[in-house]
């Protein structure tokens, strides 16, 4: 049998599965989905299933990786913050590798959206690369020399979780976050964010993608409301930039469809990012060498990079992809 590459993905109302080749470049060999359960037990057996039936579609045996929203604890070994509810708490990655008999690895979604397009997607080739998912929520993965950086604390690459940078007086102290604190940056540059500046301003609600659509046609409440966006974004990945200095930041997520993005905000994010070329502040002026891009494999880049994931001795750093 040919060795191939699972990766799930474990989503609130859906689970995605694909099998990679095992060559390079890879080669999508086969994808299918399934509707996501109610209760646990009945998730990890459509895991289960949904893996056995790849494999035998593809007449392979598979090493098997799973992107969820939240992560595995480094202090409990126990999922948290899944949306998925009925899996927080429990080792998942236990209770998969029971059921499927083999190794299975789980790493946050966010991480393996920064794994896939690392490797071989909008950032590839580059040594540095932090990938942002802007959408109902604001994640982000770190991936440095191919390896994805997973922390000690199995948190690298949340930047949605500080607070905005920068703020003005009428910012603080921000809307309160799930996360117990207020003013994080995923509660000004979600989806959500920007719909709640466009209704601030107007009275009336818009989705986010409605709000970039109106936006590129000039209209100037959305273009407004996109403005204020996008120099918010400016600030939040100056603070990226300041203490990772990555080569490439992918962006995913709803809002990479915007446009804009790609143009406005690498003219703007060096007036906060701290540069010995020349001062910072209002003086800079010089447009930076990150690069913005958006993302090449959009929403299948959590499912590709799952597939990557590989068992490391030494998990508390690092998670390695094939």
């Amino acid at each position: 049998m040919e060795t191939t590459r699972i990766g799930i993905d474990l989503g609130g109302t859906k689970i995605e599965g694909v099998v990679l080749s095992d060559g390079e470049p890879a080669i999508e060999l086969a994808r299918k989905r399934v509707a996501t359960p109610s209760s646990a037990e009945a998730i990890i057996e459509a895991v289960v299933d949904l893996v056995r039936s790849l494999e035998y579609e593809t007449v392979s045996t598979a090493t098997v990786g799973v992107g969820t929203p939240g992560a595995i604890s480094a202090l409990t070994g126990l999922l948290e913050n899944s949306n998925t509810v009925s899996l927080n708490g429990r080792a998942l990655d236990v209770e998969l590798r029971h059921a499927l008999g083999r190794e299975v690895v789980i790493a946050n979604d966010a991480n393996c959206f920064a794994l896939s397009e690392a490797h071989d997607g909008a950032g590839a080739g580059a040594g540095t690369v932090f990938a942002v998912i802007l959408g109902t929520g604001v994640g982000g993965g770190l991936v440095v020399g191919g390896r994805l950086v997973r922390g000690r604390n199995a948190i690298a690459g949340e930047w949605g979780h500080n607070p905005l940078p920068y703020p003005s007086a009428w910012e603080r102290p921000g809307m309160p976050c799930y996360c117990g604190h207020r003013g994080c940056i995923e509660t000004w540059l979600s989806g959500g964010g920007l719909s709640r500046e466009y209704l601030l301003t107007t009275g009336h609600r818009m989705t986010a993608a409605e709000i970039g659509e109106r936006a590129a046609v000039r209209e100037p409440a959305a273009r407004a409301a996109l403005e204020v966006y996008i120099e918010r974004l400016s600030r939040a990945l100056s603070l990226v930039i300041n203490i990772v200095d990555p080569d490439v930041i992918v962006l995913g997520g709803g809002l990479s469809n915007i446009a804009a993005l790609y143009e406005e905000v690498p003219k703007r994010w060096a007036k906060w990012v701290f540069s010995g070329r020349r001062g910072a502040g209002k003086q800079a002026r010089v447009t930076l060498a990150t690069a913005l891009v958006k993302a090449r494999w959009g929403d299948a880049s959590g499912v590709r990079g799952a597939a990557r994931l590989e068992v490391v001795k030494d998990t508390s750093s690092l998670t390695r992809m094939l």
